[in-house]
């Protein structure tokens, strides 16, 4: 039994150091549409490479689209690797994936607007924050409503 505990707690350390990469900045972006979609990621160790996947496929720089370009920066405490493209497009929407060699990948979401903000659009947060919202006014009413119900059951014991 102290056995099991123990490779517990070695598996808990081991992974607690694993190498990983983290985006940098939101995990969902808006962006305008003919403006420059910036990308960040940053590995805690000294990755020998960074791939990044535009949903399932690997981004192409020497695609026809053109404007797409990858910095890549390692420093004493790891690597950031920044992927830009320029004149973004509906078609730059989706899930970016930053996959280091050796490291747990990161990814981020990105929205390209046609225009301005739509009123109707909603980001997860707001969502949630409403839906939170909604949970607190019903157990509010579920409360008050008992607490009616109570008094009235009080008001008909004592008459």
């Amino acid at each position: 039994d102290n056995d099991f505990r123990d490779l517990k707690t070695e598996k808990r350390f081991y992974d607690s150091k694993a190498a990983r990469a983290k985006i940098l900045g939101s995990m969902e972006i808006h962006v305008k549409r003919d403006s420059t979609i910036a990308l960040a990621c940053s590995v805690n160790t000294h990755a020998s490479s960074v791939i990044w996947y535009h949903g399932s496929s690997i981004v192409d720089f020497d695609s026809l689209r053109g404007g797409i370009s990858l910095e890549t920066e390692k420093t004493d405490i790891g690597t950031t690797s920044r992927l830009m493209l320029t004149r973004a497009s509906l078609r730059d929407s989706g899930n970016y994936t930053c996959v280091p060699n050796g490291a747990i990948p990161a990814s981020v979401r990105v929205h390209v607007l046609t225009g301005e903000q739509p009123a109707a659009m909603q980001t997860s947060a707001a969502i949630g924050i409403r839906a939170y919202t909604a949970m607190i006014t019903i157990i509010s009413v579920k409360m008050l409503l008992y607490i009616s119900s109570l008094k009235e059951q009080m008001y008909r014991r004592e008459r």
